[in-house]
Order: structure tokens, then sequence, then C-alpha cells
């Protein structure tokens, strides 16, 4: 029998034990830990380390928290602690977008420029969202250029986006390319057309009326007071794990550590859990903009990119449509998976970065026809 074979099957007894156990048609059966099943995707030297929560329907199937908050001191982490989103962020950054396009603020086809003073043209709000404006990576220029014993604000990032001017990658609508370029100026954009600060506006229309209350776009000073924060740890040298932090002028997540837009958000799989209900919820997120944001780009030669407004699209044979997004920022790696057709969510967030977790995920999504 093969690995994949072996992995899956775990999986399906696990989540086959784990539906016996909670509904209450066995009461001597008792659930197979997803612990037995990570032990076959990772090395028992090299754990995963993070939260794994799948749900159907919104009712959680599992939730369950692995390793350490803090690798140094050994405080094991908890399902209800604090991670990083990074660019999973970027679906909320839509959202408001969205939002104010619905309030008749903005149009998705309006040009950049009519908002934001950048060195391109054509470049229109739809091109941000769907990745395909063909901007050049502003991280590449603050790079080069940036005192990085100081903290950049998107204010700062577009200057120097306008200052040095790197030539763009494609005209508009040529092609697809992921843009983190894109999605600040869509934060800026929206401040511009509603007049109010993005943060509060993620704040005000999203975290509070969901009652996410462990979500927020945080500044490096306001992330330092928590008390469950999940750090981001990266393997050293010596095989161990060592805060990311560690290292600031090469970790980029806190030289341009007041950015909003691409990432930044910090969250818990609860929190998250809620936000995918609120996206069934035709009172937060209307048909039109559910029709706005999973909808594939359609190109210039008349190909399409399979990418939304703030998430990757697909489809799966047995599942139906699904939408997912992915976050990577050092130390950590995140996903949220939506199978929307099925109403099936996976979640995981991950605070050692491991390089098997897209093994993780495959599997896990592999067992979702379970239950």
């Amino acid at each position: 029998m093969s690995f994949a074979t072996i992995s899956r099957l775990l999986i399906i007894l696990f989540l086959l034990g784990w539906n016996l156990a909670t509904h209450g048609q066995s009461t001597n059966q008792k659930p197979i830990k997803l612990q037995s099943v990570l032990d076959t995707l990772f090395d028992r030297n090299d754990p995963f380390n993070g939260v794994i929560l799948i749900a159907h329907k919104g009712k959680i199937q599992v939730e369950q928290a692995f390793g350490f908050r803090d690798f140094e001191t050994k405080k094991k982490l908890k399902a209800d602690d604090i991670f990083e989103l990074a660019s999973v962020s970027k679906q909320f950054t839509a959202y408001i977008i969205m939002m104010l396009e619905k309030q008749g603020k903005l149009k998705y086809d309006d040009l950049v420029d009519q908002y934001v003073s950048i060195p391109y043209q054509g470049i229109s709000i739809r091109h941000l969202l769907n990745h395909i404006s063909g901007l050049p990576d502003y991280q590449a220029i603050m790079d080069t250029y940036w005192d990085k014993s100081r903290v950049a604000d998107n204010g700062i990032i577009i200057d120097y986006l306008n200052r040095y001017a790197p030539p763009a990658l494609f005209k508009p609508g040529e092609k697809y390319e992921y843009s983190n370029t894109g999605y600040v100026l869509l934060a800026s954009i929206a401040e511009k057309a509603s007049g109010r600060d993005f943060t509060e506006m993620l704040r005000t229309e999203v975290f509070q009326r969901l009652g996410m209350k462990s979500t927020d776009l945080r500044t490096p000073s306001e992330k330092k007071l928590l008390s469950h924060l999940a750090y981001g740890h990266i393997k050293g040298e010596s095989g161990g794990y060592i805060k990311a932090d560690s290292f600031p002028s090469s970790n980029y997540t806190i030289w341009l550590g007041n950015r909003e837009g691409p990432g930044r958000i910090s969250s818990t799989a609860s929190d998250l859990l809620k936000w995918d209900r609120a996206l069934y919820d035709t009172s937060f997120m209307s048909e039109q903009m559910k029709r706005d944001a999973f909808k594939d780009a359609v190109l210039n030669n008349g190909n399409v990119s399979m990418y939304g407004f703030g998430w990757d699209l697909g489809k799966d044979e047995r599942l139906g449509l699904y939408v997912e997004h992915n976050g990577d920022n050092p130390g950590y790696k995140t996903h949220i998976l939506r199978f929307i057709e099925e109403d099936k969510t996976i979640i995981i967030l991950c605070n050692n970065a491991h390089e098997r977790f897209e093994r993780l995920l495959e599997t896990l999504k592999g067992a979702m026809l379970e239950f």
C-alpha cells in the first residue's frame, strides 16, 4: 500500500471516528487522534506546529493545537492562539473594496490614478484585485533603498514606487502575476474613496461586526502586547527552531510593519470560521458580491486566470467549487479552504513554516468527502 493511500485511510478513519463520537452514534468508539495522522506525514523530530480546524456547515469537526506557542520557553499552543495570517489577509482587503463599490464610492473599472498617484498608466481597481496589473514588486524597491531601522507604511511605499519607478512587468490585463503591490494600492484607494482609515474600516465593518474579537490589523508594538500570540519560527542551522523576528534586518514583516492591504492581519482559527460563516450570509456578502469575488479574471487575449477578488478559485470533481488562499510570512504558513457548494472548510495555521505544510493540506483536502 502506498504512502499516500495509508495517509488518506488514516484521515478517513479519524474523521469517521470523530463524527461517530461527537454525534452519539457510538458510546464506546473513540476518535483516532489527529496526531496519529500527522505522524504519517511528519518526522517525529520535526513535527507540525500549529492549529487545524475542519468544519461542515459551520459545525466544528476538528479543532486541535499541536506543539509550541514559543519554542524557546516550550509554552504549549492553544487552539485560540493568534497567528499572523500573511496573505490570507488579502480577502479582507478585497471585501472592503467590494463594500465600497456596493456603496457607490468607487467602481471596479476606475483607474488607480483617480485615487492614488502612480507612475503607471491604464491600471484599474479590477486589475489590482485580480493580480493582472503588471505592477513591479514594491518589496524589492524597499529592500534596496529603505532604511530598515525604520518602519514603513503605505504612504512611504507609494512614495518610493514613484521615486524609483521600476518598469512595469507587462501591460495591464496581459497575464496573471501575484502582486503585493496591488493590494497596498487597494488599501490606499479604499481610504481615498471613503475618507476613512483602512484599519478602522476593517475593525468596524468586519471584525467587530462579526464578533472576531481576536482579529486585528496590528502594528508590531501592538503584537508585542498580546499574551497569546503564536510566534513565527524558522529552522536554524542546528536544526532547532528560533523566532523569525530574531533577524529584523532580513524580516520584511518588521521594517514594513505598518503597511496595509497585502498582509499583517492576525487572527485565530475560530475567528476565521466566523468569517467563513459570514460569507454565506447575504446581509454581509450579497449575492452580487459573491459573484464578483468568486469569478475568474478574463485576460486581454480572452483566457481566464483562476483568481477572483482576494481568492484562488478551483473546482473539485467530487465536492464542486472551492475558494482558497494561502499565506506565507517568515515563520508562518496559513491556509483557508472553502468548498462553497458543500459548505466544508479547512483552516490551518502553522507557526514553524513547515516544509510539509502543503502535503498536510492536500491530505486533509482528500478526506473532505468523508464527512
